[in-house]
């Protein structure tokens, strides 16, 4: 099957199912002589994993990820490895599964979710948990992601992302060094007197077996200008296929976005500085899909999750219209736990762009 790796240079594949033995991925491309902190890694994906925050799935995985080829580990006691240049390989088993929840889903299909869609693609499906259509694939980009942070590191390059919006609970102006305590938050919001209103509506949701949806912002540092493939692979429509290839994204914008049609080129057109400055830019930091060198603003709308405790109306495999009451053990809004996925698709898009601008022009020397 196409469509499960990501990358040029910094390509990452992955593979397994949200009810198999394991998840899992291959990193290549990465270059050799990376230091990695394994902990550091570690630490990311447990930022993701189901029961990593009070108001998401009640599903239980240690999501400890195994490490396969790839890394000089003579010190992985105390967490610590070196990239050998080769394929980098790691596993993730499955612990917590419970696949009798989805028998009502084998005849089935949820609406709003990519049952039906999956089944007239392939003929056939996994309905225990959505199979490989499922958000636990994503545990395999985060780990890609936390290698691709480390290497960005190197390069003084930052990526935070955060909780923006819940249903029509929005930020607005915060202090930015509250952007390093959002992992305490359960929301993932980076003021708590608004992430509270927005935790209040999540577990409202849950009480009434309905969800909601909402918006994650990304934030960019130290980015230097250069970076982007002109004309099919710009660094901007390379962070849009990035977002959109996560489960539930719906839309995505840059800078002023969609605010952008109703502006005037006086007002839009972003002052040139020397140097670069790092407020929020109409531009959102790029131009003609290369970064100028300012900070990069995003924001990805996610829509409520498919999967809900009412009823609703559906139809089974032989067309029959049912009623589906859904099971499982499901999230009621996917904002605070995607907010590590937005983080490190980023950061793989950041560090394959960053290993193509070193092979776009012959440096003096």
């Amino acid at each position: 099957m196409a469509g499960n790796s990501f990358g040029r240079i910094f390509q990452l594949t992955t593979f397994g199912e949200s009810h198999g033995m394991a998840m899992g991925g291959v990193l290549d491309g990465c270059p050799a002589g990376l230091r990695l902190d394994l902990a550091s890694v570690q630490g990311e994906l447990d930022r993701r994993r189901p029961g990593s925050t009070p108001l998401g799935t009640a599903r239980r995985e240690t999501d400890q990820v195994e490490w396969l080829s790839g890394l000089w580990t003579e010190d992985v006691d105390h967490g610590q490895a070196i990239t050998l240049g080769t394929p980098i390989g790691f596993l993730i088993r499955n612990k917590d599964q419970r696949s009798a929840d989805y028998d009502q889903l084998r005849h089935v299909y949820r609406p709003g979710h990519g049952d039906r869609a999956w089944e007239q693609k392939y003929g056939l499906r996994d309905h225990r948990g959505g199979g490989r259509s499922s958000a636990r694939e994503t545990a395999c980009r985060v780990v890609g992601g936390a290698i691709a942070r480390q290497l960005l590191a190197g390069a003084d390059v930052y990526v935070h992302a955060y909780v923006q919006q819940v249903g029509d609970v929005s930020l607005g102006d915060f202090d930015p060094a509250r952007l390093t305590q959002i992992w305490n938050d359960p929301v993932r919001c980076p003021d708590p007197v608004v992430s509270a209103r927005m935790a209040q509506l999540i577990e409202q949701m849950r009480d009434e077996g309905d969800s909601v949806g909402g918006v994650i912002a990304g934030e960019i540092h130290g980015v230097p200008a250069g970076w982007g493939e002109p004309v099919f692979d710009r660094l901007d429509a390379d962070l849009a296929h990035a977002m959109l290839s996560i489960n539930a994204s719906k839309g995505f914008q840059m800078g002023s976005g969609y605010r952008a049609a109703t502006m005037r080129g006086s007002a839009h057109n972003d002052p040139i500085t020397h140097p670069p400055g790092a407020r929020r830019m109409n531009s959102g930091g790029t131009l003609a899909g290369i970064s100028t060198g300012d900070a990069i603003h995003f924001d990805v709308a996610f829509k409520p999750p498919s999967t809900i405790a009412r009823p609703q109306r559906t139809i089974d495999r032989s067309g029959q219209e049912v009623t589906l009451r859904a099971g499982g053990r499901h999230d009621p809004c996917v904002l605070p736990r995607a907010v590590p996925i937005v983080e490190a698709m980023a950061c793989l898009v950041l560090a394959d762009h960053m290993l193509m601008q070193r092979l776009s022009r012959v440096e003096p020397t």
